[in-house]
């Protein structure tokens, strides 16, 4: 489904809070970065930090971008990014709705169609 021109990256990214998460949200949707940021409601995260097993309230970010900006897209992230080691984890789906794709690669091109 996912037309060959086009290909849709997911990257999945977790911060400390909502304040974060509207700045990076904006800032890779406004620089054509990113076509939409979700930003997700609070989860609990448990992982092991240094030896010592660690939980925080984190805000999931789901960023749709495409192959052609996904690396200038996550070096952006990585700098905006609050933590020494930030979460930035890229999916590459099988299959995309081709009108989703091409919007996405529309909405992250340089210039406005």
């Amino acid at each position: 489904m996912q037309s060959s021109e086009v290909q849709l990256r997911l990257i999945v990214s977790n911060v400390p809070d909502e304040a974060v998460a509207a700045t990076i949200a904006r800032a890779l949707v406004d620089e054509r970065l990113a076509a939409c940021v979700n930003v997700l409601g609070a989860c609990r995260s448990v992982y092991r930090w240094h030896g010592a097993v660690e939980t925080a309230d984190e805000i999931t970010l789901l960023v749709k971008t495409t192959r052609a900006r996904h690396d200038d897209c996550v070096r952006r992230l990585a700098a905006l990014h609050p933590y020494d080691v930030p979460e930035i984890v890229t999916l590459a789906p099988e299959q995309v709705w081709p009108a989703y794709a091409r919007w996405a690669a529309d909405e992250t091109s340089a210039v406005d169609r």
